[in-house]
Parts: C-alpha cells; structure tokens; sequence
C-alpha cells in the first residue's frame, strides 16, 4: 500500500538523522501528499516512536538509559532555533530568556519570546509553554557577534536605570572571551547608552 511505502520511508529518515532530531510535517513532503505524510506520521507516534511537540512539529526522542532519566525532551531553545532553521530566518531571545541565556538570571520563563527577521507566529508547545516569534528590522539582527546581540536586548529588556554592578561585573567577565574587535563592529547597531557601557567596560581592563 502507498501509505505503508510512505510511513516507510519517512521511519527510514528519521533513523538515518538520529535520535534527538526535530522533524517538521514539511520535512517529508516529498515522500507523498501532505495529507498522508501527516498521517504516517500521527501512526508513528500513537506507536511511541516520535513525539508531539507542537502542530506539525515531532521530535525523535532522546532517551538517557544510563542514569536512568528516560526521555530528555529538547529545550524552549532548541525548538526556536530548529523552527528559526526550517524557515531560513535569524532570531535573537529577549526580555526575561535573555537575561538567563547570559547568566544574569536563574529563572527559565515558561514563555519566550524572539525577535526575528522571519514570520510573526506563537508556537505553543506540548507541555504549555509558548515560543512567540516578533519580526523585527532585519538590520536589528545583523551583529557579527552572538554576545553583542544578546547583550543589546538583554539590556534593552532591563532598562538604563536597572544595570546592577553585578551584572556589570557579569558582563565583564563575558567579554574576556569574545574579541573585542568582533564587539566593536557592531557599536553601531547597539543603543548608544548599551555601547557606553560595553566601551567603558573595556576601559577597566
């Protein structure tokens, strides 16, 4: 039967790319019509060989048998970075993710949000957080360097008057391992009052 070929050839794929992969319902159009790409797709996990993570997202389960923790499910960052991936577009997290991606905070919000040069669109996943995508001027992504880019809007969500010494001490410590030359290329695509700080930071030194 077509379907049986189709749900073939699609398991064939995703053992071939390994366990810990993302896979997207438009991964596999090529094997058939969508309608029963999807389907193949909804028998496999009934089966418990992928998962759900959100519409037409799977994931092809990671499991840890060595201390015994069973599925590790992937993280809010990996799902951004695999839906940023598949639609050829850049993002860059804000607000409360920002901060705890460089340290500045422990706390891992439920739900995230990105800016980014591809498509608006709110993802909501399996265990009920959300990934919510804003567009954003292109040139607002365009850093040479993935530290600048996180500062800038790490520091924009927390505003001039609440930069801490301790984050600036934090900061600091972040900067010794990028080269300074790659920081300063993007002063221009920076706040002013963002690239004073990062300026008087090398100062210091």
């Amino acid at each position: 039967m077509a379907f049986e070929s189709i749900e073939s050839r699609i398991l064939g794929r995703i053992r071939k790319c390994g366990r810990g992969n993302l896979l997207f319902a438009s991964d596999f159009v090529r094997y058939g019509e969508q309608k029963s790409v999807n389907k193949a797709l909804e028998r496999m996990m009934k089966d418990g060989i992928i998962l759900r993570i959100s519409h037409g997202i799977y994931y092809y389960p990671k499991i840890d048998k060595v201390l015994g923790l069973g599925i590790l499910y992937p993280t809010l960052e990996e799902i951004a970075e695999g839906i940023a991936k598949r639609d050829k577009a850049r993002i860059v997290p804000t607000g409360l993710y920002a901060l705890n991606r460089l340290g500045f905070s422990t706390q891992i919000p439920m739900n995230v949000v990105y800016l980014t040069d591809g498509f608006n669109r709110k993802t909501t996943l399996y265990n009920g957080s959300c990934i919510q995508f804003k567009r954003t001027a292109p040139k607002n992504l365009a850093f040479h360097s993935q530290l600048a880019m996180l500062l800038t809007f790490a520091y924009k969500s927390l505003g001039k008057d609440n930069i801490t010494t301790e984050i600036l001490a934090h900061t600091k410590e972040l900067l010794k391992k990028e080269n300074k030359q790659v920081i300063e290329q993007d002063y221009p695509l920076m706040p002013a009052w963002v690239s004073s700080i990062i300026k008087s930071l090398y100062v210091e030194e």
